[in-house]
Parts: C-alpha cells; sequence; structure tokens
C-alpha cells in the first residue's frame, strides 16, 4: 500500500512542480471528512379557531452545526471540532458548500471558491491537503464568508468548465493546484473575478513569460524562488565568493540549480555548477571522491546543494573532516564544527566551507534518516515547519507526527490561501502585507498586474534540528 502511495506522490511531483519541495520522499496525505447535519423543519401551526390563539411562545434558537476537525491519516487531530458552520454536499458531483447565517453587524457576504483536483488520482492527496489548511483557517475566522470545495480531475477542459462555473456563482476563485491546470487558465480569456492561484505556469517570472490575467494572483510554493532567496542570503555572508552548485540529473534540482546560478550572476559573482550521478538516488562514490580531490585544489568560496537531505549527507560525508559548514552567526558556538583536517592531508583545508540549499534539506520530524550529519548547514523553510511557537502558526490545528514534510507544507499553504483571498474579498484594491505560515506575505492587487512575493525563513541545523536565524 505504502509504495502505491509512493508513486502516487512522485507522480504528482510532476505536476505540482512548483512545489517547495518534491513529493517522491512523502507518502500519506491529509483527509478532511466532513458530516452534514441539518434540522427538522418546525411543525406547521394547529388550524385556526374560532376564538383568538394565544400568542406562541418564541421559536428556539436551533443548535449551530458540527463542523469537521482537520485530521491527516494516522495522526490524532490537533484540535476538536468546535460549533459553526453546516455542511452541505451538493448531488452530481457539485461544489461542497460551507456556508453560515450572517451575523448581525458583520462585514458583507463573500463567497469564495476552492478549485482543487480532489479527484485526481496523482494530485488528489496534495489537493487533499490544501483543502484542510483552507478550512482550518476558514474555521478559525468565517467573518461572514461561504466557501465552495468544488472538485476536478485533471483534464484541462474539466478544470476551465469548473473555473466559468465558479466565477458565475462566486465572488473569489482560488485554485487551481496543478502547474498546467493554472496555464491552462491563464492562458484562456475566462478570468474576469479575482483569483488566487495555488502554482505557477512554466516561465512565470523570467524574461519574454507572458504576464497572468490582471485579476489573477499567483502564491504557489517555489523551490526555485527558495534558491534565489538562498543566493541572496550566500552573497550577503560570502561577498566576492565563488560558489560551487551540485545537483543531479533530476528535473527538480536542475531547476533549483539553475535559478541559484541566475541569482547569484545577476550580483556579479562568479559560479560554477557541477551535475553528479546519482544512480537509484544515491550519489556516485566515484565522482564524489573526485569532487573532495577538486575541492582540495581548488576550494570554492561555498557550497549550494540543489540535492535532497539524503545526498547532502552523503555530500557530507564524502567530503569528511576536510570540510566544516559551522555558521559565522555568533549564537553558535565553535564546540559545533568539524575537526580540521590531519597535518598530513595535502592541498588548502576546505574549514569553514559553508554549504546552503533549501527546504528539500528539511525532511521533518518524519524522517528515519539521522539530521546531525547536516549540522552547520543553511538552509530556507517555512515558519510553519521551523518555528512552532510564531504567532501565526500556533493559532491554527498543527498535525502531529506527520510522515511527510511536503503534505505539511501543502497544508500551510492553504491556511495563507485563504488569508489572502479574504484580504483580496475584503479589500480588492490596494497593498498589504501578512506575516503568514508560509513566511512574510506581499501582495499588491487591483491596480493594473498582480504581485506576490514570499520571504522564508532562514534556518541552520544545530544538534541535527533546523534552527531559525535572523540572516
Amino acid at each position: 500500500m505504502n509504495s502505491v502511495k509512493l508513486s502516487l506522490l512522485c507522480a504528482a511531483a510532476a505536476l505540482v512542480s512548483a512545489c517547495s519541495t518534491p513529493f517522491c520522499n512523502a507518502p500519506g496525505g491529509l483527509c478532511a471528512p466532513g458530516s452534514s447535519n441539518t434540522s427538522v423543519a418546525p411543525a406547521a401551526l394547529p388550524p385556526p379557531a374560532p376564538a383568538p390563539l394565544p400568542k406562541p411562545p418564541p421559536e428556539p434558537t436551533p443548535p449551530p452545526a458540527e463542523t469537521f476537525a482537520v485530521t491527516l491519516p494516522g495522526m490524532a487531530a490537533a484540535a476538536p471540532p468546535r460549533a459553526g458552520a453546516g455542511l452541505t454536499v451538493i448531488p452530481d458531483q457539485g461544489p461542497v458548500r460551507m456556508a453560515e447565517a450572517p451575523a448581525a453587524g458583520s462585514a458583507a457576504p463573500i463567497r469564495m471558491a476552492l478549485l482543487l483536483p480532489l479527484r485526481s488520482e496523482t494530485l488528489g492527496l496534495a489537493a487533499s491537503s490544501v483543502r484542510a489548511g483552507f478550512l482550518a483557517a476558514w474555521e478559525r475566522d468565517r467573518d461572514n464568508i461561504t466557501v465552495d470545495v468544488i472538485e476536478t480531475g485533471d483534464v484541462a477542459q474539466d478544470v476551465l468548465a469548473s473555473y466559468a462555473r465558479a466565477q458565475q456563482q462566486d465572488d473569489i476563485v482560488v485554485g487551481p493546484l496543478a502547474r498546467s491546470a493554472v496555464a491552462a487558465i491563464a492562458n484562456s480569456t475566462l478570468v474576469q473575478k479575482p483569483t488566487v492561484a495555488l502554482n505557477y505556469p512554466d516561465g512565470h517570472g523570467l524574461p519574454g513569460a507572458a504576464p497572468l490575467p490582471p485579476q489573477m494572483l499567483a502564491m504557489g510554493l517555489s523551490i526555485e524562488e527558495e534558491a534565489r532567496q538562498a543566493a541572496q542570503w550566500a552573497a550577503a555572508d560570502q561577498p566576492g565568493s565563488t560558489a560551487l552548485i551540485l545537483s543531479t540529473s533530476t528535473p527538480w534540482q536542475r531547476r533549483v540549480a539553475a535559478a541559484f546560478a541566475a541569482q547569484w550572476e545577476r550580483h556579479g559573482l562568479p559560479s560554477k555548477t557541477i551535475e553528479l550521478g546519482a544512480p537509484d538516488g544515491y550519489l556516485s562514490d566515484p565522482e564524489l571522491m573526485q569532487l573532495r580531490a577538486r575541492l582540495r585544489n581548488d576550494p570554492p568560496g561555498l557550497l549550494f546543494s540543489a540535492m535532497s537531505a539524503d545526498q547532502t549527507r552523503q555530500l557530507r560525508g564524502a567530503l569528511g573532516d576536510g570540510v566544516s559548514t559551522e555558521p559565522t552567526n555568533p549564537i553558535f558556538s565553535t564546540a559545533d564544527a568539524l575537526p580540521p583536517p590531519p597535518m598530513s592531508t595535502p592541498g588548502p583545508s576546505l574549514r569553514g566551507l559553508p554549504i546552503y540549499g533549501t527546504s528539500a534539506l528539511n525532511p521533518g520530524s518524519g524522517s528515519n534518516s539521522p539530521t546531525q550529519e547536516l549540522d552547520g548547514v543553511r538552509l530556507l523553510d517555512l515558519p510553519w515547519q521551523l518555528q512552532r511557537d510564531h504567532p501565526a502558526v500556533m493559532v491554527y490545528p498543527h498535525p502531529l507526527q506527520s510522515n511527510s514534510a511536503d503534505i505539511e507544507r501543502l497544508y500551510a499553504l492553504g491556511i495563507d490561501a485563504y488569508r489572502v483571498a479574504r484580504e483580496i474579498g475584503r479589500h480588492p484594491v490596494g497593498r498589504f502585507q501578512l506575516d503568514g505560515v508560509t513566511g512574510r506575505l506581499s501582495v499588491e492587487f487591483g491596480e493594473g498586474a498582480a504581485s506576490f512575493e514570499r520571504t522564508e525563513q532562514p534556518a541552520v541545523y544545530q544538534n541535527g534540528v533546523a534552527r531559525p536565524v535572523t540572516p
């Protein structure tokens, strides 16, 4: 069963390829079960008698319907369900509507459509994760907002037809999730209402790429954007240095390596890229030995790993005691540094050579691999993964004992997607910032082309734990 889930997650990586980390190491998923709760209509009054009837007592206030708890398979729910909204399933594969009666003096009603590939075999788990996070955020702050969860499959025509129907009945659309589906909508003439896409079309942000429709904002999790932010961080830490970029032939790693190199060049700094062989996912031992010799003969200013956490552990082991990634941040003790190379080691010392990476280096608490081998490595990740005591993180139910950091990141994306959509719904024109669970968010909407920027949290491994730092 686990191998089936693994293959589905690997297939999902090819479709949701702009997400913060690949899905291939992420079995499991989220589910958000719900049950409808309806009330029997009050009985009709008896026929009027000749004599005037006494004034009937006021009808009792009906009890609120129950909501469902956000739960991951094999996990305990992070918070009990609380009263509030009802759940209604509209037949014929219609939307799942989450609605509540307007409260006196509340804000104007807003109808949101959450468009997700919940019927997709490859993206169903990812879509369920986003939905669970989105509804967790809605549960905390509904504010006279109705959410229609609209299920789609993978076919572009299905997504386009569902999107067109959502625009007819809702005020704002959140989704779709797959990169190809976002591209299909962006290239159509359908976008007439505010749309918060959960991914980016191919080439988005690159020179010559077609702009998104003015009413569309893209806010997916982008591992390429993490690489660009890592380059900015490293350039500030290591001014004037040459960066050696390491990756394998895996497509997402090539994209990460290219994004770091392009940003590094924008700073006017030199870089070199080496693509290592990785049969069956493990780095080639002969190539690692060649790399070690090359680093001793021509040491760069820093290394950037576009690889996974396990591959970066292999790299650290192959480099041995001759390399240390101890950070220069004064809050870390020099006692954590690796010992210097033996005096008999020929060539220059590699001590102090820093390593930077992306959230792919943070496999999460469900990983069985030791992370002490990554001590000193610097990376970027979401506050949801790094800062459990962050004010924005603490207020939402947090699934426990997750076996997939990727699934949790998508859950966090759902939370911030709701918060952004709510703000746009309340203030359709203007700029705003959010201290989100996926990072510090800056949004501009309604005045020409929409813009979105996410700044993720820097961290450094210490004693096997990725700890937040200030760069």
